[in-house]
């Protein structure tokens, strides 16, 4: 057996080949047991709430839970697998039973970065991490370079978009085991391809949560989120389960980065607070390959992203930019309800400066909050904005989880693709819209009886606040809103999905060629506003190598675009005049 280099705090942990030791944190209680192989073993009780026991002789796959004093059998917090459901018997992993095959791969720079979103459920007919392998040399050739895989470990039911995870060490068993998630990692570096993962650590999902009945005190009883109480970041051995999560994931899956989600709800009164601890000991503990760390947060904030004096991030790499999409939706569809509302005044020029400058939002009074919002970003670098026209976010929270294609036709819809893949900042694209899929994303999950019934409800009262509040809502439990949710890979077959996928690859192949070249060692780029109507908007870069420009025009009727200096990168549709146009002046070099 292999040895592990990250040994967890909770949870199961092999000592030698043929034995282990179980810990739980169980403040709330007084005694407990552990059920492994269907043999009882009574736990020691050690200081501060926790139970320990090591075990011999064990080997890999035993099936095990924790037996409560009045009978109660629950899941480990910190399994590594389950045997089926998120409330049964966990499952007992040797990590060193992986045969790895690609142990050179060293990871990517982060300005070469193309990121991929996936939901592995959906990607594929199967929906799981051994099918969404065979997909892998696709991506590879298209030049993609990172997949981002939306959350994986183990929540209620069979189907979801992740984000209700409760154990949060345990790929989700729907998708495939432990090894299997590894198999697609292996893969996907083999080819060329980083992965990173989406984690959750702000709240734990309402189906098999049973930390609250072990450790009352794992959350705040008097600190709320949008998903119930707020944990309990300050406790020590609550800050182990969180923090470790991320170096396990990192360590133990050879992941080359995680995006983390919603980080303004994690709220931590510590001196140190958890997601600086987080980042600090990840970049102390993995220094032999690139790891790019991201973040969601929708304060439009910096205090994560310290730079060094040579440009590196020490903490945290980027942010999603929910301004760039915000601009860009209101830009190309009008629409306005909602969190739109606050790029809804003078749209294309909120759309030129989410271009030149990334974060629309600086300091300026939100609209829908009346708060001010945001910081400046000036002095980061354009790699520290991860861009995007469309997600899983923007996408399912619509009530017919409408794509952009559908909302603003494929012509505006490609521009923006245009816009996004030839400017500065980080790309990401969404499955499926490199062949302009027109399937919906729908918010759906696996709940029963008055779990379900909650969840439908509060989904059709959530979009009072979202575009299409005004139709009705598939009900997020019915298989068939899953179903429907699933990518169509037979329109690449098609003469509009083969047109729509040379466009991407001949986007990806001249940012390859021309855009990320400019990137590597130029962290301050200044980015200008040229021209910004509600239709026609023109925005210049410039790095030490030169400037690079583009126009663009949204409308539905043609109209001449402001001349850009320097040689013609990419022009589209020939038609004069074009929709969008891409230069690049170089500098002359000084004698």
């Amino acid at each position: 057996m292999a040895i592990n280099t990250f040994t967890k705090q909770w949870g199961a942990e092999f000592r030698s080949p043929d034995s282990a030791c179980f810990r739980l944190w169980a403040s709330g209680q007084e005694k407990v047991t552990l059920r492994l192989a269907g043999v009882d073993h009574q736990m020691e009780k050690a200081e501060n709430g926790w139970f320990m026991l090591t075990i011999q002789p064990v080997s890999p796959g035993m099936e095990y839970q924790f037996i409560l004093a009045d009978g109660t059998a629950l899941p480990d917090p910190g399994s590594r697998a389950q045997k089926g459901d998120v409330s049964g018997p966990s499952l007992l992993i040797d990590p060193g039973r992986y045969t790895w095959q690609h142990t050179r791969w060293q990871g990517i720079p982060w300005e070469e970065t193309i990121v991929y979103e996936m939901h592995i459920c959906t990607f594929t007919a199967e929906g799981t991490f051994q099918a969404a392998i065979e997909k892998l040399p696709y991506l590879a050739e298209l030049g993609i370079t990172q997949i981002e895989v939306m959350p994986v470990s183990q929540f209620g039911g069979s189907r979801g978009w992740g984000y209700d995870g409760v154990l949060l060490y345990a790929p989700h068993c729907a998708y495939g085991t432990p090894d299997d998630f590894k198999a697609f990692i292996d893969a996907a570096h083999g080819l060329g391809l980083a992965v990173v993962l989406d984690i959750v650590l702000n709240h734990f999902g309402p189906e098999g949560n049973y930390l609250p009945l072990l450790s009352p005190d794992f959350f705040h009883q008097e600190r709320m989120t949008p998903w119930g109480n707020g944990i309990a970041y300050d406790l020590a051995p609550v800050r182990h389960y969180i923090v470790d999560a991320p170096l396990f994931w990192l360590s133990e899956y050879r992941l080359d980065g995680l995006r983390f989600d919603a980080i303004d709800q994690i709220e931590d009164s510590s001196d140190k607070h958890v997601l600086v601890e987080i980042a600090e000991r990840i970049r102390e503990h993995i220094q032999d390959r690139a790891i790019h760390l991201t973040t969601e947060d929708s304060r439009n904030v910096v205090f994560l992203h310290p730079r060094a004096k040579d440009g590196s991030a020490p903490l945290f790499t980027a942010e999603w930019n929910d301004d760039f999409h915000n601009a860009a939706h209101v830009f190309a569809t009008g629409e306005t309800q909602g969190y739109y509302q606050d790029f809804a005044d003078e749209p294309g020029k909120k759309f030129a400066r989410a271009l030149a400058e990334g974060f629309v939002y600086q300091g300026e009074t939100s609209l829908q909050t009346g708060e001010p919002r945001g910081v400046s970003a000036l002095d980061q670098p354009p790699t520290f904005f991860v861009d995007f026209i469309q997600n899983h976010d923007q996408v399912g929270n619509r009530a017919q989880g409408d794509r952009l294609t559908t909302l603003a036709g494929t012509e505006k819809t490609q521009v923006l693709l245009a816009a996004l893949l030839l400017s500065p900042h980080i790309p990401l694209l969404f499955m499926g819209e490199e062949y302009g899929e027109t399937n919906p994303f729908l918010f759906f999950t696996d709940f029963q009886g008055a779990l379900a019934k909650a969840v439908r409800e509060g989904r059709a009262k959530e979009f009072k606040g979202h575009a299409g509040h005004d139709e009705t809502v598939p009900d997020p439990n019915d298989p068939e809103t899953f179903l429907r949710s699933k990518l169509d890979w037979r329109k690449i077959a098609t003469d509009k999905g083969k047109r729509w996928l040379r466009f991407t690859r001949h986007l990806i192949e001249l940012r390859r060629r021309a855009i990320i070249p400019l990137l590597s060692g130029n962290r301050h780029v200044k980015g200008n506003v040229i021209q910004a109507t509600d239709r026609c908007v023109a925005v210049s870069w410039t790095f030490d190598q030169g400037t690079l420009s583009v126009a663009l025009n949204i409308g539905d009727e043609q109209a001449s675009l402001p001349e850009l200096p320097g040689e013609a990168l990419f022009r589209w549709p020939d038609a004069q005049p074009p929709a969008i146009v891409v230069r690049f002046d170089q500098r002359e070099a000084s004698s």
